[in-house]
């Protein structure tokens, strides 16, 4: 099976977003061609989220989980240490009052 980089799927993704009228940008750029991508949902009322993705060996799938959630200072802090850690690592900032981040859509677990 042939893997999206991570610089398509994150262009891919961001345009998804733009279809639905959801601002987002990129808070830290990653490796191009295989670097984690991390979502930050921003509900703009002092409070966050952030998903990974995640494999699962007996399903063979790949899923988002969230990763942090709460005030943003706290969920900033998280982004910062999985960072620290990785330096391919792309954060995705998305911000949308209403909590949507299409990532439960079809095509965005792949």
């Amino acid at each position: 099976m042939t893997r999206l980089t991570s610089e398509f799927w994150v262009s891919a993704y961001l345009t998804r977003l733009r279809l639905h009228d959801i601002p987002a940008f990129v808070v830290k750029h990653g490796d191009d061609t295989a670097g984690a991508v991390l979502i930050k949902l921003n509900t703009l009322d002092g409070h966050a989220q952030a998903f990974q993705r995640r494999f699962d060996f007996l399903t063979d799938s790949r899923s988002w989980e969230l990763l942090a959630e709460g005030d943003e200072a706290t969920v900033d802090a998280s982004l910062a240490k999985q960072g620290s850690m990785d330096p391919d690592l792309w954060v995705i900032e998305v911000e949308d009052r209403q909590g949507r981040h299409c990532l439960d859509e079809v095509g965005l677990s792949d």
